[in-house]
């Protein structure tokens, strides 16, 4: 079986033919990408650095930055390759490897997105046992179950679907998915299929729900409380919301489209791909910088601290030698 797929080659047709259109598209991913690259590797500068920053919630961002960057990874050199070339492939080998850190990337944002929206409730709805509730040793448990369980559950899934002969090689996607691979099979696997829609229910539909029950329960808690409280619970939530609403939107709409077969141009594809793929990662920063005022606090002290330690050798340097 190995030696079988050594030398099988998947081929994309999503791309179109190459064309000025292609360059442009290059273009905007490579700088979305490197964008999203420096955006996410600052805020989590910022949080190591700054120890008023060293909390559980900053903590799931720090985690959500380094999930989102290896899935953006895993998609983004690969179709920059693509973009160039004029015939589009990858390897059988490449390509499982590439659904596996997709699948990854989503499962565990979801895993991360859940636990954030926990801390939410927590904080918001139990303030005084939020220090007993969220310590480090609960922290370590939140954090094992966010990375084993989807690590754990998407490694059986592919093997499950490397498994299962294929009769056709052309993936009408930008790039490897696993229910894109699941239709060039020769025979319907249902225990692939069954084991597929299981990882769905559990780890998107059901964090789902969690995260839905979560902000039911801060919104009742809220209507019963101040204006000035439910001003503070609004912008500490409101970076999680964007952000879990966001990755729903588009990460549902690559399910659906998958399973039902729908046809979209190749256009709409790369675009969907871009804002799947670089936009989440490249929106995290930017939300939690812009709308939480700990990061920015943060930012600040950074930046004068920075210029502290640049100006105060150019200081001593001067009184040393006034002449």
């Amino acid at each position: 079986m190995i030696l079988a797929t050594m030398n099988i080659t998947f081929m994309f047709t999503a791309y179109g033919p190459p064309g000025p259109i292609n360059y442009v598209f290059f273009s905007f991913t490579f700088f979305i990408y490197i964008v999203s690259v420096l955006a996410n590797i600052a805020l989590m500068t910022v949080i190591y650095l700054e120890p008023s920053l060293h909390k559980p919630m900053y903590i799931f961002l720090v985690n959500l930055a380094i999930n989102g960057l290896i899935g953006s990874s895993a998609i983004c050199p690969k179709i920059l390759q693509n973009l160039l070339e004029d015939i589009q492939r990858i390897s059988y080998q490449d390509c499982f490897l590439q659904v596996f850190f997709i699948n990854i990337y989503v499962t565990t944002a979801y895993a991360i997105l859940t636990v954030m929206a926990y801390d939410r409730y927590v904080s918001i709805c139990k303030p005084l046992q939020y220090h007993t509730i969220m310590t480090s040793s609960k922290m370590r448990q939140l954090l094992f179950i966010v990375y084993f369980i989807p690590v754990f559950t998407i490694s059986v899934q592919v093997y499950l679907s490397s498994q299962i002969p294929l009769c056709r090689y052309t993936i009408h996607r930008l790039f490897c998915d696993n229910l894109a691979i699941m239709n060039l099979s020769c025979v319907q696997s249902k225990l692939s299929n069954l084991y597929g829609i299981s990882v769905i229910a559990g780890l998107v539909v059901f964090p789902l729900f969690l995260v839905v029950l979560s902000y039911v329960k801060i919104l009742i808690v809220c209507l019963k409380t101040s204006k000035e409280a439910q001003k503070k619970a609004l912008s500490t939530c409101t970076p999680h919301l964007i952000t879990f609403l966001n990755f729903s939107f588009v990460s549902l709409f690559s399910v659906t489209y998958n399973r039902f077969h729908m046809y979209l141009p190749g256009e709409v594809q790369t675009f969907m791909t871009i804002h799947f793929s670089f936009i989440p990662p490249l929106l995290h920063p930017i939300i939690y910088g812009m709308r939480t005022k700990e990061i920015r606090k943060g930012i600040a002290k950074l930046s004068r601290r920075r210029v502290f330690t640049i100006s105060l050798p150019n200081t001593k340097l001067s009184i040393s030698n006034p002449f």
